[in-house]
């Protein structure tokens, strides 16, 4: 910047009145007129050059400031840019500029809508991070049996499309493993469910026991419910219901047979029976056959036991009249057989038992039964034999009419059936002539 000195100008030149010129010329004008001393002139005018001179010197700075910050700006979307595309995976952005040319403030702006292109994709894609994260975390968590949810953390230094594949993958193995755990819940309330109404038991009691959510339905949100702690307990519940199930069902069978004995020993009428003809018939059922609801209630089985209870005591009020019953059945054995009539001795000690009250009915009456069982057996084995002899027996009957058919002199008188007597005779004498060889036959027999 030159002197103030060397700004003046011939003197009519005409000047700016805004001008620095024009005002050291007004200044000068001023101190002719006042009659300033020359080097307090000098003295005014240095102050005044070095004033300009500082008013220069900080625009020159001010400027050189804003040139600095627009370099460092540039330079801060140029990092801020690469590492977008480091983080989102992308190795380049079709909008950047290839070079970079113009003022700084040019090239600034041609990068800038490249710049705010990518942190809009950035927030896209945190977006889609978190959300798949959150999911994976709440998923995880139920599954995990864990309560609460903590705040998910995102590495934004990897946010490439791939990284999100994998998370995706990930929430999707997750939502199949917590469907499969779900339809497993659904089958286990299904078999409690069954059970329950097989037994006549309250479904919802049992589900509660295991946890309060089970009851929600199918479609309401399904939460720590699906854990490994939640399963076991279900199939250890289900378990238990089928052994109990298992155990009513053997228990009931055992009546109903207890009772169909109890009812052929006191030969029941069928009006009685009838009652429990359907139990009979559940008792029946396999193991795997299906039981309609209420089949194996406690009610239903203390009916049946109730029912056995009493007819086990009109039993052994009637255990006398069975026992002679039975013992009659025996001699009827023995005398269709001609056969003694065998544990006599035995038998009149059994009744001496009942008129004393000291004995246990069932095995009275599975002795008798064996007492009949081996009548019977010892009668099949002599059935050859009695036929032999029943039929010498007839012949020898035979041979006697034959004799006196013979004696009688009226036997060829005409007369009202004489012809049937004389059939008779014919086979009367065939018979007779067989009586030797039964006889033979029925001695090699015994």
């Amino acid at each position: 910047m030159g002197s103030l000195k060397m700004t003046e100008k011939a003197p009519g030149a005409a000047l700016p009145e805004s001008s620095c010129a024009y005002l050291l010329q007004e200044l000068k004008m001023i101190w002719n007129e006042v009659g300033q001393d020359q080097n307090e002139r000098e003295r005014i005018l240095e102050e005044l050059e070095q004033e300009c001179q500082e008013v220069y010197r900080r625009k020159v700075n001010s400027a050189n400031m804003s040139r600095i910050q627009l370099h460092q700006a540039l330079a801060e979307s140029e990092a801020e840019f690469t590492n977008l595309l480091l983080s989102l995976g992308e190795r380049s952005f079709p909008g950047r500029p290839e070079k970079m040319a113009g003022t700084l403030k040019e090239q600034l702006n041609s990068i800038t809508p490249a710049l705010q292109e990518m942190q809009m994709r950035k927030e896209a894609r945190l977006k889609q991070f978190i959300e798949v994260q959150t999911e994976i975390q709440r998923i995880a968590s139920e599954i995990a049996g864990r309560l609460g949810n903590k705040a998910v953390t995102v590495n934004e230094e990897d946010l490439s499309l791939k990284k999100l594949e994998e998370f995706q993958s990930e929430l999707q193995r997750l939502k199949r493993e917590k469907s499969d755990r779900l339809c497993k819940v659904e089958e286990y309330k299904v078999l409690i469910h069954n059970f329950a109404k097989v037994m006549g038991m309250d479904p919802s009691k049992i589900l509660a026991n295991v946890h309060p959510r089970l009851l929600d339905g199918p479609n309401e949100q399904q939460t720590k419910n699906i854990s490994d702690d939640i399963l076991k307990r279900l199939n250890v519940t289900v378990e238990q219901l089928k052994e109990e199930k298992n155990n009513r069902r053997e228990k009931l069978q055992n009546l109903v047979k207890a009772l169909t004995n109890l009812w052929d020993t006191l030969d029941t009428a069928m009006e009685e029976r009838q009652p429990y003809g359907q139990i009979k018939i559940l008792a029946m059922t396999s193991i795997n056959g299906m039981l309609g609801p209420g089949s194996l209630t406690l009610e239903t089985i203390q009916q049946v036991e109730s029912e056995v209870q009493r007819l086990n005591q009109l039993k052994a009020s009637k255990m006398k009249e069975l026992f002679l019953k039975k013992r009659a059945e025996v001699d009827e054995i023995c005398k269709k057989s001609h056969m003694d009539m065998p544990y006599q001795t035995e038998m009149d000690k059994i009744m001496n038992l009942i008129m004393s009250g000291d004995v246990v009915h069932d095995d009275l009456l599975k002795t008798m039964d064996e007492y009949i069982y081996k009548a019977k057996e010892e009668a099949t084995s002599r059935k050859d034999i009695m036929d032999k002899v029943e039929k010498w027996m007839a012949s020898c009957d035979e041979e006697r009419w034959l004799e006196e058919y013979s004696r009688d002199e009226r036997r060829y008188s005409i007369s009202r059936g004489a012809h049937k007597h004389l059939k008779r005779a014919e086979r009367a004498r065939i018979i007779v002539n067989k009586i030797p060889v039964n006889g033979q036959d029925t001695i090699l027999g015994t």
